[in-house]
């Protein structure tokens, strides 16, 4: 311990101390306090430190820099460290042990004080990798705060049903308040506030196995009971489906759009029985296969990899027709005008492309269809209506269940589909060929079917 001789500390006389010339530091021993003392290094630095012995072992600490420390405080600190050494107890891991209780606690606040707004992002990003495109869209939409210009069309966007709970700590998310978010939720929407229900019990989940917020949403937040009875009953509505005799005039008014795009994809729509966000996200390179008459859809279900699915010939000879239109160059005028704007023209990579949409992709195609259906006389179908259109007017075909089910991407519902039905693309070919020929006879559009 011996550097230099003990003598009092005072003010002036840590202002005058120093370190000998040759040395790299030197410690300076207070006469006052046991084991308190000042390292003054050879760039002038001054610092208080404590030093003493343990179990026959030298123990120094660093307490403080001297511009930092007031002189009396720093004799105080030395006394409790003396204090501890004399205790048997090591201060260093004292002062981990501190820390480390002390960054217990912080992490805890932290965990307390999360809110369902940050976490749900968290989690959407966490999830996004093993989630389909439509699968993390309804995530962002249903969590979404709007208020925020429309991409398409006059005024702001609408705040998903989710939107209301993100100021809400996790721990605030209660069976109480949930229901009452429910009951709020499913006066004006019922269908997305049941849907939202199903994304939020996903979310509590995956917060019980998570470490970092285990334990912080009370374990009663969707099973209570008051939640349960506040859950939307939703029910298909009623006559949103296409009827067999009006597929004549469906087909006429939807083949009489004037856009290219918009006939094919609502044609899809019907005869794929596909989800309209599946349909709409098709990439040529990556997803259809017109030499061996396949598509592959991003299914919510299947998720990575998404399903196969024949193309009926009909289909097939539309998508190719969209497939020239594609790539062929536009006008030159039409080159002279993206040039102004500083666009080189290439051929879009979605199948139904959009000029006015955000990611290039057809977006909003109801207003097509409501066109359609008005300038055919046809009662309101919504665009999911032809989805449920394709599973109804597929019984009149005797077509097993299991392949409409297949092909629609729902789950298996029987033991049986679950485990011992491994259609082959060819098997769903044949009697998908024969809805798509089924419903060209009842809509009168006579087109060669057989040639592929």
């Amino acid at each position: 311990m011996a550097d230099t001789k003990k003598q009092g500390f005072t003010a002036a006389r840590i202002e005058n101390l120093g370190c000998e010339a040759g040395k790299q530091q030197q410690i300076h021993w207070d006469a006052k306090t046991p084991g308190f003392g000042l390292r003054v290094t050879s760039g002038k630095g001054k610092s208080y430190i404590f030093e003493s012995r343990l179990f026959g072992k030298t123990v120094r600490l660093t307490i403080g820099d001297t511009r930092t420390w007031d002189l009396g405080k720093a004799r105080t600190e030395a006394s409790r460290l003396k204090a501890l050494v004399d205790s048997g107890i090591d201060p260093r891991e004292h002062r981990a042990e501190q820390q480390a209780a002390h960054e217990a606690r912080r992490i805890e606040e932290r965990r307390r004080s999360a809110t369902f707004g940050q976490v749900w992002d968290e989690y959407v990003e966490a999830r996004k990798p093993i989630w389909s495109e439509r699968h993390h869209f309804d995530h962002l939409k249903h969590a979404a705060e709007g208020g925020r210009p429309r991409q398409r069309g006059a005024g702001l966007t609408q705040s998903g049903p989710l939107a209301a709970l993100r100021p809400n700590k996790l721990s605030e998310l209660s069976g109480e308040r949930i229901s009452v978010w429910l009951t709020q939720e499913a006066t004006a929407r019922p269908t997305m506030a049941a849907l939202s229900y199903r994304l939020l019990r996903a979310f509590i989940r995956w917060c019980a196995d998570t470490p970092a917020y285990r334990g912080i949403i009370p374990d009663d937040a969707y099973k209570a009971r008051e939640v349960k009875d506040a859950v939307p009953r939703v029910r298909a509505k009623h006559g949103d489906s296409l009827q067999r005799e009006q597929l004549a005039a469906w087909f006429e008014a939807v083949r009489s759009l004037p856009n290219l795009v918009h006939a094919v994809y609502l044609q899809g729509l019907l005869i794929t029985g596909a989800r309209r966000e599946e349909l709409a996200a098709v990439r040529w390179d990556t997803d259809v296969d017109l030499q061996w008459r396949s598509l592959i859809l991003d299914d919510k279900v299947e998720g990575t990899g998404g399903r196969r699915i024949p193309i009926p010939p009909y289909l097939a000879r539309l998508l190719e027709e969209l497939k020239i239109r594609n790539e062929t160059a536009p006008s030159k005028r039409r080159l002279a005008q993206l040039a102004q704007r500083g666009i080189q023209w290439a051929p879009s990579a979605w199948v139904f492309p959009s000029l006015t949409s955000a990611d290039g992709k057809i977006a909003e195609p109801r207003a097509a269809h409501v066109a359609a259906l008005e300038a055919a006389g046809l009662p309101h179908v919504t665009l999911h209506g032809l989805r449920r259109s394709f599973g109804t007017l597929s019984e009149w075909c005797e077509v097993p269940v299991g392949v409409v089910a297949q092909i629609q991407g729902h789950k298996p519902s029987a033991i049986a589909e679950k485990h011992y039905r491994r259609r082959p693309l060819d098997l769903l070919r044949k009697w998908h060929d024969q809805i798509e020929g089924w419903m060209l006879e009842q809509a009168g559009v006579e087109i060669a079917t057989s040639a592929e």
